[in-house]
């Protein structure tokens, strides 16, 4: 079930929020919460609902089996069933395909014939197995920590695991985001209108802007050969668009938890405004960035063994940060992309050019570092990437065939625009302080009417991250 979907905005929504305030008692409501969730998460493929819970029960036991251990060699080794576990099921479902084509490719190369080691299982990876996979997992190492306490009920944890509005897509929550929140909670009139705010907000970038802009990127990204416009033309759509639809989402996110007592972190501060790469991983899928850091990078050992092990480090956190993100050697190389400039960064530290560049000169140099990123982690193959990198460099030609589809489709033009004035020229969601009022009000259901509207017309489109 989607967000930006009649059944979730007039069905789904609608039911949840009544039977929340009118029909459930207050001591039921987290039990509600977690079986409308399950719902929701069903609405896909109630098949995987088990695995969830699955994943669930495990890091339950586990982390109240770490909490009662007596030494640390049984503290490690309850850890370590949680990790394992959970490895195991995200990798099985979400790597297992890639394994086996590449083990098949490279012995295929050997034998000079087509081998086939492992076989194509065709699995149909569940939607949000990374995010409630990486919530559960953190529960787990913050308890080993000792950083939280196990949850006081089974329910209140399971609620944490499955909770609609960030299940699908994120932002990823650690439990001591939400511990104090499971067992108390307000529900203000203030913070009502502050959910229908970011919700509405997040829907108008997901069905207004990053939609807007799709067309652009999918005639731009299918060409054989784009040519110099069409390619810079195409990345620059795309980092519109997967901004506006992720950031969208989160907005969402925050909203929803709004509506239900919840205050749920920021995943994005306007990321494009960032003078460095660094910069640019502290603004940008927040929640993702800070999780690789404390249950990765810190893990590895951080900055503490030395400069050379500092930069590998940094390196290796990216490249599994971009594995995270799909099974595909282009998400690897994207994140191994990423990892290098960081790396870079660090080694240059106040001596770095950019640095010494105006801020707008090392937001537009940093901005064209990630677009170089987008290529890689918008195709599908490498040879398409290829494609993409020669048609930015002009080795296709001007390229100006685009011209005539924007001509047909001169909304997709104009959405641009506007969004690319948005992402410079305006405060995001978070900075802006939301004051209900009459002009708020006329302003946010003019909105909200328009992308019904839209929606109507094109139908629903997933969200981008439904994929990773």
């Amino acid at each position: 079930m989607l967000f930006n979907s009649y059944e979730f905005i007039f069905l789904f929504l609608p039911i949840v929020l009544i039977g929340y305030y009118l029909l459930v008692p207050e001591r039921g409501r987290l039990i509600f919460l977690t079986l409308v969730s399950y719902v929701f998460y069903g609405w896909w493929d109630y098949r995987f609902c088990s695995l969830m819970f699955l994943t669930t029960v495990i890091d339950y036991v586990a982390g109240l089996k770490i909490y009662q251990a007596r030494t640390p060699r049984g503290k490690r080794a309850w850890l370590l069933v949680s990790i394992v576990s959970g490895l195991l099921l995200l990798g099985f479902f979400k790597y297992y395909e890639l394994l086996a084509r590449s083990t098949n490719e490279v012995a295929t190369w050997f034998r000079g014939a087509p081998v086939q080691l492992l076989p194509i299982l065709h699995l149909i990876l569940p939607i949000g197995i990374s995010f409630y996979t990486f919530h559960s997992m953190s529960y787990t190492i913050d308890v080993y920590r000792g950083i939280v306490k196990p949850a006081r009920r089974f329910s209140d944890f399971t609620c944490f695991v499955a909770l609609f509005t960030q299940l699908v897509a994120g932002p990823i929550i650690r439990y001591h985001d939400l511990a104090d929140q499971l067992v108390f909670r307000t529900h203000t009139w203030d913070k009502a209108a502050r959910g229908i705010t970011f919700f509405v907000m997040g829907l108008v970038k997901k069905v207004i802007l990053a939609d807007g802009v799709a067309p652009i990127v999918a005639r731009v990204f299918d060409m054989p050969s784009p040519g110099f416009v069409e390619s810079w033309l195409g990345v620059v759509s795309y980092a519109m668009q997967i901004y506006f639809d992720f950031s969208g989402y989160s907005d969402m996110a925050v909203g929803l938890g709004y509506l239900f007592g919840f205050q749920i972190p920021q995943n994005f501060n306007s990321p494009y405004k960032a003078a460095s790469i660094t910069d640019f991983w502290r603004r940008w899928h927040i929640s993702l960035s800070t999780w690789l850091r404390d249950y990765l990078y810190i893990s590895l050992g951080g900055n503490r063994l030395g400069n050379f092990r500092t930069y590998l480090n940094l390196f290796i956190t990216m490249l599994l940060g971009g594995l995270w993100h799909g099974a595909n050697w282009t998400f690897v190389i994207w994140g191994g992309y990423h990892g290098a400039l960081l790396a870079i960064e660090r080694a240059a530290g106040k001596r770095s050019l950019v640095s010494s560049l105006p801020l707008p000169l090392q937001r537009a140099v940093t901005f064209v570092l990630v677009l170089i990123g987008w290529v890689l982690f918008r195709c599908s193959t490498l040879d398409q990437a290829g494609a993409l990198f020669s048609g930015m460099l002009g080795l296709h030609g001007a390229g100006v065939s685009v011209w005539p589809f924007l001509a047909l489709a001169p909304w997709c033009g104009l959405i641009l625009v506007l969004a690319l004035a948005v992402t410079w020229s305006l405060p995001n969601t978070w900075e802006i302080n939301w004051r209900p009022g009459f002009w708020l009000t006329i302003a946010l259901a003019v909105l909200f009417l328009i992308c019904l509207a839209v929606i109507l017309v094109n139908s629903s489109s997933p969200f981008l991250y439904f994929q990773f």
